[in-house]
């Protein structure tokens, strides 16, 4: 988020495109851009632990929202947002996705013009072309724009507040408006997502740094910017002692936390994980973000490599290597998880780094080439998007409506098993979760591994047994994967085929075919 004045590039001329020839380029990159859009509102998965998570705490009134979120470990501003969306739109799987798809369809004018303004100024149009293509094609982005998450309003925040910053720095008295507007975003996204705290610290640092070491001609713009970022941090002032409350008390205890090497992880991730083609898309993405710090072209077949950094991709690289490694230090320090798609707060800027390593190709084929070959092998990974099913919960829900009957109980083991699969019944069904005996639309987070650990699990099989007493059936959707739990969950499962013989299980947790799995196992009367 941070541009510097760039010392004079390689001026190489660049070999001309024949007009037919750059029809067919507009041409093919404007197919692969609308099968980018097309996918981003095109996936047949029900929603997942996360994604129903987040809609059940939306629905709520607005007042309720903070003191759910308080349980939950997340900011508010995408919760209040999507509950003001589901008001007009509904609830249904595609209508919550579509706010995501929203934000994703906005952030692509932002790059356009993000491209541009870290181009070389002879390359402007070409690298915001670039950008565009990249971002409508890139699996991680096409992945989160079908997600009822924060991630592509992160995105669009970014960009749109990377171009406010561009306009200050870019002026010698910035206008009240990029200025407000600066601060703003900054503050916005501190309450969209907590990892925003280490963007725009490193944000903050080179801005003061920058003021230090600036001409006097130019201090008067950085000491501007830093203080509207500070000014704009206020906003999260408010929820200060939520945030407080949920660093001591809420968290992630079913994960280790991360590595250095979890910092190219989540590169990779951009680039589509573990699929082969989303190997060779990684390998592109390092190639090209490695052009866009160090190649500078000298002539249209060479490209040397200039320790110096380039100026134009410094503060970029910045940027995205100093937000993740304070993300990785807090992680050790605080215990905290380190997941890829919380590197949404650096993913635009990563890949306005990509697009600006294409530039270092003077010929235009080349860079045509390399830019098209990227887009699709971007599309074959996302295209996995379409037919990968998220949750096993449509399967469970569809068994469970066709054989439940009215006395029946449903327990839920653990509870983070509860919010996707109770979405698609009745919620006439009675339906308790394991270990804290509530329902199961929320999962309360406070404090989980220590409620986990001291549950008992022969006594929640006993409430299910007793509550379905002997003339109805127990219904027991469980899986073993989940940790803090042991084997609590095979322990009730246990329990209750001991008290009702002849347990049938029904389903087996797929994990080859669902992300998120789960047995259903029916314990007849007695």
């Amino acid at each position: 988020m941070i541009t510097e004045t760039a010392r004079p590039e390689v001026a190489a001329p660049r070999r001309p495109v024949a007009p037919r020839s750059l029809r067919i380029v507009v041409a093919v990159a404007g197919v692969l851009v609308v099968v980018g859009l097309v996918l981003r509102f095109w996936t047949r998965s029900h929603l997942w632990l996360d994604e129903a998570l987040t809609v059940n705490i939306a629905s709520l009134p607005l007042r309720r929202i903070p003191a759910a979120l308080r349980h939950d470990g997340a900011p508010p501003a995408y919760y209040v947002l999507l509950h003001l969306w589901i008001r007009v739109f509904g609830s249904s799987a595609f209508a919550v996705r579509a706010l995501s798809g929203v934000f994703a369809l906005a952030a692509l004018p932002a790059m356009w013009f993000a491209g541009r303004r870290i181009a070389p100024p002879a390359d402007k149009r070409v690298v915001g072309a670039v950008s565009v293509v990249l971002l409508a094609t890139s699996p991680f982005a096409i992945r989160y724009a079908t997600e009822t998450r924060m991630y592509s309003m992160v995105v669009l925040l970014v960009l749109v507040g990377y171009l406010a910053l561009a306009r200050i720095l870019e002026r010698d008295q910035p206008r009240w408006s990029d200025v407000v507007a600066f601060g703003l975003i900054g503050g916005v996204l501190l309450l969209t997502h907590y990892w925003s705290l280490y963007l725009l610290a490193v944000v903050a640092a080179v801005l003061g740094e920058r003021a230090l070491r600036a001409a006097p001609a130019r201090r008067h713009r950085y000491r501007v910017a830093f203080v509207a970022l500070a000014l704009g941090s206020l906003l999260f002032v408010p929820w200060l002692p939520a945030f407080w409350f949920q660093l001591r008390h809420t968290g992630t205890p079913w994960s280790d936390p991360a590595t250095f090497g979890a910092m190219v992880n989540a590169i990779s991730e951009f680039a589509g994980g573990r699929s082969s083609s989303g190997r060779a898309l990684g390998l592109t993405f390092f190639a090209l973000a490695g052009f866009g710090l160090f190649g500078a072209a000298v002539d249209r077949t060479k490209v040397e490599v200039d320790l110096r950094t380039r100026p134009r991709g410094r503060g970029l690289a910045i940027v995205v290597a100093g937000t993740l490694a304070i993300a990785i230090v807090a992680g050790f320090a605080s215990r905290g998880a380190f997941s890829a798609r919380y590197a949404a707060v650096v993913f635009p800027i990563f890949l306005l780094l990509v697009a600006l390593g294409t530039a270092v190709f003077l010929d235009r084929r080349v860079m045509g080439a390399v830019v098209a070959a990227a887009a699709i092998l971007g599309l074959i990974t996302a295209s996995g998007n379409v037919t990968t099913d998220r949750s096993q919960a449509g399967e469970i829900a569809a068994t469970l409506r066709a054989q439940f009957r009215p006395g029946d109980v449903i327990g839920y083991c653990p509870d983070q098993l509860g919010p996707s699969t109770s979405r698609l019944l009745p919620a006439t069904y009675d339906q308790v979760t394991f270990p804290r005996r509530t329902g199961p639309r929320f999962v309360n987070w406070v404090d989980y591994a220590k409620v986990n650990e001291a549950a008992d699990p022969g006594a929640f099989a006993k409430f299910l047994d007793a509550a379905a007493g002997p003339q109805h059936t127990v219904w027991l959707v469980w899986d073993h994967q989940y940790r803090t739990f042991g084997a609590k969950c095979e322990e009730i499962a246990s329990y209750l085929g001991i008290v009702r013989p002849g347990a049938n299980q029904l389903m087996e947790a797929d994990t080859q075919h669902f992300y998120e799995n789960a047995n259903l196992v029916r314990f007849p009367t007695r």
